[in-house]
């Protein structure tokens, strides 16, 4: 693989990293937006495969996982895998971009000891796991089950925030995009310098 910068935003479901990351792709021109691979059902009629992410069958996801095609992986929920293609990764780079990343907690952890210097790993925090629940609430697409299974997850991911090269807390969308902003601008430059 040709060598690029990784930008690696982790964060519980519902904390608002998607949100963010979309605003930084329109804001910067070069970085390029690392699909995942998972085996969920696609959410609502809006997610396209090869634009959200590759949907893959279990048995598709484990035959790549078989053939080393991971940069990392994991079984989210039961039977729910995600994982981040090393093909997708080359073609970021090849595109003479760098790549930014919207992952879940152990996805970003794992992914910055991947990349190491070359990356940035920020955990986007909500205020409190309250302010969490009603915006998994307000997205209309959980369950109750699937909205408390969320919040018991995101109490333990929290637990690695100080894991992470810097926490943005998201308390007003305008005030977390400006601080995204200057945190990726300030690694490009500092790492082309």
């Amino acid at each position: 693989m040709s060598s690029g910068k990784a930008i690696i935003f982790s964060a519980p479901s519902g904390s608002g990293k998607t949100t963010i990351v979309r605003h930084l792709l329109q804001k910067f021109p070069v970085l390029g937006f690392s699909i995942s691979a998972c085996t969920r059902d696609r959410r609502g009629r809006t997610e396209q495969d090869g634009k959200d992410y590759y949907f893959l069958t279990p048995d598709e996801f484990k035959e790549r996982i078989d053939k080393d095609e991971f940069i990392e992986w994991e079984e989210v929920y039961e039977g729910n895998f995600y994982g981040t293609l090393k093909e997708e990764i080359k073609r970021i780079w090849d595109n003479g971009k760098h790549v930014i990343f919207d992952v879940d907690v152990k996805g970003g952890l794992n992914l910055k000891k991947y990349f190491g210097d070359k990356g940035l790993a920020i955990f986007v925090q909500v205020p409190s796991l309250d302010d969490l629940a009603i915006r998994l609430r307000d997205r209309g697409t959980e369950s109750e089950a699937s909205l408390s299974r969320r919040i018991y997850k995101a109490k333990f991911e929290m637990g690695f925030k100080d894991k992470f090269d810097v926490i943005l807390v998201n308390n007003d969308l305008q005030t977390s995009f400006r601080e995204a902003e200057k945190l990726v601008s300030d690694f490009i430059k500092q790492q082309e310098g």
